[in-house]
């Protein structure tokens, strides 16, 4: 039996959808073009975005909070960095295996996270990330992890063709090209029965239990998958910036991913994008402006928006995006 066909309004409504979305990616991709004196903030934001993504997989659609995700992150840029100096100096074979690595310590702890209630989360998310900061800073691991003296990374030419140049070209490309497609492939995740049932694990975890989805084997799952993406985007800074130091595993880096996701809204991907890139832009006009006060501006900025206008400006942006690119099976 043929499926049936999809209604005009239906096909309409996916047509629109796409294009959309290939708007914007197509915009992402010509910045480099457009503001080529700005590729290395453009690449920093790319690489910050990734991280934000691999939160929103635990946040926004399994419910999980975190205040140690650097852990992910610092893990994903030393293996990235100590793969490069020691094996192999090609970025993409660093990349992947930062992202297992990532993907590995993210299993293993994912069992601690699923104990207790979110309070109990956050003190375990953190606690695994304080405990990472001080073994890289140990004494019988300086000479490998480099300590606070950080660790130099020699990197190689992209799939031996494209090599790291000093105007920041290669490095803005490579974070780029490397968010848009792990970006599709979470967005291909989250619309399938998987990213469904943890919506539903979210919703309500003893209903969707009851109904057959297996609550800890998918939380397991997508904490992992959200592990190895940090790890991913971890690697990449490491990799641009040919440099590894302990400010990877430091806390202030869980609680900017939190933040911005916060501010850009969690649940539908593009939230940590616009968060990251709002929260960063800001971060850099106001450092330039008030170069000895930018902190307190950038902290009374978050604090007005925060108390005053979050949730209506994520639901906004959200409203917004949700009818530009509804979900699937969904028709605006």
């Amino acid at each position: 039996m043929k499926p049936p066909l999809a209604s005009p309004s239906a096909w309409l409504a996916r047509l629109t959808a796409s294009r959309w979305e290939w708007l914007f990616w197509i915009v992402v991709l010509v910045l480099p073009f457009l503001f080529p004196r700005r590729l290395p903030l453009i690449s920093e934001v790319a690489i910050l975005a990734l991280f934000a993504l691999s939160l929103d997989l635990l946040l926004g659609y399994a419910g999980i909070v975190s205040l140690g995700h650097a852990a992910f992150f610092g893990i994903g840029a030393y293996a990235a960095g100590l793969f490069a100096n020691h094996a192999w100096a090609e970025p993409v074979s660093g990349l992947l295996v930062a992202a297992l690595a990532a993907a590995a310590l993210g299993f293993v702890t994912s069992f601690l996270v699923l104990r207790g209630s979110d309070l109990t989360r956050l003190m375990v998310t953190m606690g695994v990330a304080l405990i990472l900061l001080e073994v890289a800073n140990a004494r019988w691991l300086r000479p490998i992890t480099g300590g606070a003296d950080s660790l130099q990374v020699e990197i190689g030419p992209i799939l031996g063709l494209f090599r790291f140049d000093l105007s920041g070209r290669t490095a803005c490309a490579y974070s780029l090209i490397t968010l848009l497609l792990l970006f599709l492939v979470a967005r291909r995740l989250v619309r399938s029965p998987f990213g469904l049932s943890l919506r539903a694990i979210k919703g309500n975890r003893l209903r969707a239990a009851s109904v057959g989805v297996p609550p800890d084997a998918r939380l397991v799952a997508v904490y992992t998958i959200g592990a190895a993406y940090a790890g991913a985007a971890g690697a990449l800074l490491a990799q641009t910036t040919q440099n590894v130091s302990l400010d990877v595993l430091d806390f202030h880096r869980s609680a900017d991913v939190l933040l911005v996701l916060v501010l850009g809204g969690s649940g539908y991907l593009y939230g940590g994008l616009i968060g990251v890139t709002a929260f960063r832009l800001m971060q850099d006009v106001l450092s330039a402006e008030t170069p000895r006060y930018w902190h307190f501006w950038v902290g009374l900025v978050l604090v007005v928006v925060v108390l005053a206008g979050r949730e209506r400006m994520s639901a906004a942006v959200q409203r917004v995006w949700t009818r530009l690119v509804p979900r699937q099976g969904q028709v605006p």
